[in-house]
């Protein structure tokens, strides 16, 4: 089968979870950069890493890579690369640009030219004078920096993060990517009790819910690269066979949600409808204050409030100081909590294990990370038992 090189893109801080997805699936070796990771792969890799990846936001079809300082060199070499062995004559192919301390800092000449150097390569494959552009989708991006071209075709089309379980709110709520990562860099098992005191509309549950039982983060939606004729059919079938034979649906799990917001609490409901993990996941109304558990060796994954807003800090950081007291008497649990207050140590009262720079959105946060006693050794006691 057909060898590709691709690129699966993530949020500052979170390449090496991704790279090690990318590794988790076969694929490697692997180059880390900053918010990407390069592999080699035959085509299948595209619809494997799209219906499976986690934490990456998209993964994107590498055609070339070159130094460019001006127009004409950008015009020539973005010429000379393969376009017509993806991009289909009736193919739709928009252009998006991003320039970074490089010479050609102008975004839109850059598109142009990008645009219309593809133009006249694919005029010599097809022998034709114009394109309709009415067919699939191949939406290319031209990314400069430090003078180096890398030209892309976007596979994904919607973010990763567009699981199709989730509701528009207005509040902008975490990313789904970023709420598996959390996971995922917690290192939580499925047969530990999970729980979220600020669920809001129940990302971080619906993601430990999928992982905890290996469902693919994509089984439910579509991609932009399901119309490429290049990718045989059977590609893509086979990748979806596998998201449902690899399913775990009879594992365990107690996962809890709690919320101080009722209405906000029917949503997280609805998305977990949605997602087909609502039988796993119980979301219940309760204060942060008056979290109390038997259960040991627990994980607790929050998002709290961050107290962006002018005037939020004293109060946020009160909230901040009332979640350590109530975790203490969890004193076998783990905690792992993202939030962009620096004095956040202070306020919770404990120093936290680890921590972690991440960026939620555009806000820089931490991910601080308070690591519980591990159990003892035996079989642990699944959630029902």
């Amino acid at each position: 089968m057909q060898k590709v090189e691709l690129i699966a893109t993530a949020t500052f801080g979170l390449e090496s979870v991704v790279a090690e997805e990318v590794k988790a699936l076969g694929y490697g070796p692997v180059q880390v950069e900053n918010g990407k990771v390069t592999f080699t792969a035959d085509i299948s890799a595209i619809p494997r890493t799209n219906l499976w990846l986690r934490t990456a936001d998209r993964v994107r079809l590498k055609i070339g890579e070159f130094k460019a300082t001006t127009f004409d060199e950008l015009f020539e070499k973005t010429k000379a690369l393969p376009w017509a062995d993806w991009i289909t004559e009736d193919g739709t192919f928009p252009v998006e640009g991003k320039s970074v301390k490089s010479t050609l800092f102008s975004v839109p000449d850059c598109q142009a030219i990008v645009k219309k150097a593809v133009v006249e390569s694919l005029k010599k494959t097809y022998k034709s004078e114009w394109f309709d552009e009415q067919g699939p989708m191949y939406k290319i991006e031209v990314a400069l920096l430090k003078d180096v071209a890398t030209l892309t075709i976007d596979t994904s089309g919607p973010g990763l993060h567009k699981r199709g379980y989730r509701e528009l709110i207005g509040q902008a709520p975490l990313k789904e990517t970023m709420a598996a990562a959390m996971i995922m860099l917690s290192r939580w098992k499925p047969d530990r009790v999970f729980m979220d005191p600020f669920c809001g509309s129940g990302t971080i549950p619906i993601e430990a819910a999928l992982i905890g039982q290996n469902i693919a983060p994509g089984m439910n939606r579509e991609f932009v690269s399901e119309s490429w004729p290049i990718i045989p059919k059977t590609a893509w079938r086979e990748a979806r066979a596998e998201t449902h034979d690899l399913a775990r649906y009879d594992q365990k799990l107690e996962i809890i949600g709690t919320d101080m917001d009722d209405e906000i609490l029917k949503i997280a409901r609805r998305n977990a409808t949605e997602a087909g993990v609502d039988d796993l996941i119980h979301f219940q109304r309760m204060d942060v204050r008056d979290v109390r558990t038997s259960r040991k060796y627990g994980y607790l994954i929050c998002n709290p409030p961050y107290g962006e807003r002018l005037g939020e800090w004293k109060q946020v950081a009160k909230m901040y100081g009332e979640m350590g007291k109530t975790f203490a008497a969890m004193d076998t649990w783990s905690f792992y909590i993202i939030t962009s207050d620096e004095q956040f140590e202070e306020h919770f009262g404990r120093t936290a294990s680890k921590k972690r720079k991440l960026y939620n959105g555009n806000i820089k946060v931490d991910y601080y990370q308070f690591f519980g006693p591990r159990p003892p050794r035996g079989p642990m006691v699944t959630p029902t038992e």
